[in-house]
């Protein structure tokens, strides 16, 4: 009597779908993943500037716009930053999300918070 090995192709057409719906998940998470990329360079970048310049909200929300614009940063604003006094400065925070169609309704939401901190 002989085993049967190996996959029938009822079952590598499943693997395949399965494996199908994952790359398609990461296509359509790679921008958003990249762009937070961006925003998390921007902010660290600000930082580097500002630090130790006395710099107050309307400085920050400047400087950020400027490399958002370089960046081409969309999903979220300088005005969506929050920009809150802290001990020794401010401590500027982009907490949102983002949403990437998936299949035909269905949305993959991802929720991002980054925050640094500008000494005076």
């Amino acid at each position: 009597m002989r085993k049967q090995r190996g996959m029938t192709l009822i079952g590598m057409v499943i693997v395949a779908f399965i494996a199908g719906v994952f790359v398609l998940a990461a296509l359509r998470l790679t921008p958003i993943y990249l762009e937070y990329m961006n925003v998390d360079s921007a902010l660290k970048s600000m930082k580097r500037d500002l630090d130790g310049s006395n710099a107050g909200p309307g400085q920050i929300r400047t400087a950020l716009q400027r490399r958002f614009d370089i960046d081409n940063i969309s999903s979220i604003s300088p005005r969506d930053i929050k920009i809150e006094r802290a001990a020794n400065g401010y401590v500027v925070r982009a907490d949102y999300e983002s949403r990437a169609q998936f299949i035909g309704n269905l949305y993959l939401l991802v929720d991002f918070d980054k925050s640094v901190e500008v000494a005076r």
